[in-house]
């Protein structure tokens, strides 16, 4: 798909669509007044006599007749007063429904105009622009790689979105909406992979073709070996019973000056999570391919990175391994002494994403990092406290999680923060161990953030868990591509400073 941003009059944009929003209430857009006139009113009498509602998300699609346009798709976006980021969201994304699988060739966009209430980083025509360009690569986003009949090709292959100017600003706004949408979708594809393809090794290749393919990015593999004489007991108990060998993945781009301490991502990258020695219910296990979210959004944010190469050092790793049950496995009960010499026991084989976790964030300390955060489909308490709407955040520094938090808003990959509070820890103890990796039942979520909170005392963490927002079930199951968005949006507003 080409995209294309232009500051063309409306009048002249020949194209065989040209969308424009209509509000509920309130004055239009000029956008769409100059299309109406161009049009002799149609669109006014249409409004008139309910035709066009201007309800957030509806649309109509009009053939038209001596316009330069072939038809013209008209797009409600609320009223004028009310209208947020997450509104217009709602209504660029069923713009893109009728798109994607409509007869059009190519079309023409202007929706840039539209006004939005909120603050200027959400509500400008750069953060208008940003969106769009998002929403098309994520909305147009297809996997079919694994069936034999692949559907027809779509017939639009060019889109051009107005905006009020040529300048870089607006240019460089689009062109970052249009990169993090591909690297959602770099994430999508990685979590939508079948386990029996994507393995630790398997993984270690994408990050190989990607350091080929963009020669910003260094890239290194630890096998298991080299682990064990680092003392990563924790992680390589994890994979012990599994035929797949664990991977430590470490990506690194460095864009900032030299002396510039680098943001580090870290991605829990569980290939498939059987449970281990404590299995899981065999309904909805198909899903757990998903549980290497964390590492896929890494890998995401480290190609929208690399491509739009801004000025900050990034240091990526993830912590890769298949959760399997065999007579090597791990039983619960073991203890293990961790990278950071710590000893863990371990009571539950499932709460596995915490253990290969708390090595790769003690192997992070070489990098004398400016702050880490770690990404992770780790709790299914987190589900249950936030659904599948907000990620959970939980950090060690109050001014790195509001950070985070205000990047989320900016995104709309939105976060909420947890309490990481010491009265939490007690639920860890254990009578045989420096800790056990569990704490029952009670903030499942907190206490998993506890358990990481000790090993990353060295710097400035925090934790997101992606339990709830990495994937969808159901009918529309499928990588989300989260928290891409927020991190870029996150490591952007920290870029050259």
């Amino acid at each position: 798909m080409n995209f294309t941003l232009s500051s063309k009059a409306i009048s002249s944009a020949k194209t065989d669509c040209l969308v424009v929003a209509v509000p509920e209430k309130g004055e239009w857009p000029a956008s769409t007044t100059q299309a109406d006139e161009v049009m002799g009113g149609q669109l006014k009498a249409l409004h008139k006599n309910g035709d066009i509602t201007g309800k957030t998300a509806s649309t109509l699609l009009i053939p038209t007749a001596d316009t330069p346009w072939n038809r013209v798709l008209v797009v409600g976006t609320g009223p004028n007063t009310g209208r947020k980021p997450a509104d217009y969201r709602k209504a660029l994304i069923a713009m893109a429904g009728v798109l994607k699988d409509g007869a059009a060739k190519n079309a023409v966009i202007a929706l840039a105009d539209t006004p939005l209430i909120g603050e200027a980083a959400t509500t400008s025509e750069g953060a208008k622009l940003n969106l769009i360009g998002r929403t098309l690569e994520e909305q147009f986003y297809t996997f079919f790689d694994f069936k034999s009949e692949k559907p027809p090709k779509r017939k639009l292959t060019k889109v051009t979105v107005l905006a009020s100017g040529a300048g870089k600003a607006l240019k460089d706004a689009f062109n970052l909406g249009l990169a993090t949408g591909r690297g959602m979708n770099f994430t999508r594809d990685l979590g939508n992979t079948p386990a029996n393809v994507c393995h630790p090794s398997w993984l270690a290749d994408r990050a190989k073709e990607l350091a080929k393919d963009n020669e910003v990015i260094k890239t290194e593999i630890l096998d298991e070996k080299q682990m064990q004489k680092l003392g990563m007991n924790s992680l390589l108990s994890v994979s012990a019973g599994s035929a797949q060998p664990a991977r430590l993945i470490v990506m690194e781009y460095r864009g900032g000056k030299a002396k510039d301490k680098p943001y580090v991502l870290v991605g829990k990258g569980i290939t498939f999570d059987t449970g281990g020695i404590s299995l899981k219910p065999g309904e909805g296990m198909d899903e757990m391919k998903y549980d290497m979210g964390g590492a896929a959004a890494v890998f995401g944010t480290m190609k929208t990175i690399a491509e739009t190469r801004p000025k900050i050092n990034v240091v990526a790793v993830v912590a890769a391994a298949e959760n399997m049950p065999s007579g090597t496995a791990t039983r619960p009960g073991d203890i293990v002494t961790s990278m950071s010499g710590q000893t863990i026991e371990i009571l539950n084989t499932d709460a596995e994403g915490r253990l290969v976790l708390c090595d790769a964030l003690t192997y992070v300390k070489k990098y004398d990092p400016e702050v880490v955060v770690d990404m992770a489909t780790l709790t299914g308490a987190c589900i249950i406290a936030l659904g599948s709407h907000a990620t959970g955040l939980l950090a060690n520094n109050d001014a790195l999680a509001d950070d985070l938090l205000a990047a989320g808003e900016r995104s709309g990959d939105r976060a909420w923060r947890l309490p990481l509070w010491d009265e939490y820890q007690s639920q860890l103890d254990s009578n045989f161990a420096d800790m056990q990796n569990i704490g029952g039942r009670p903030a499942g979520t907190i206490t998993a953030g506890c358990f990481l909170s000790r090993f990353a005392r060295d710097y400035r963490w925090a934790h997101l868990d992606i339990a709830g927002t990495a994937w969808l079930s159901g009918k529309a199951k499928g990588s989300t591509g989260r928290p891409v968005p927020l991190l870029v949006d996150y490591l952007m507003s920290n870029a050259g400073k």
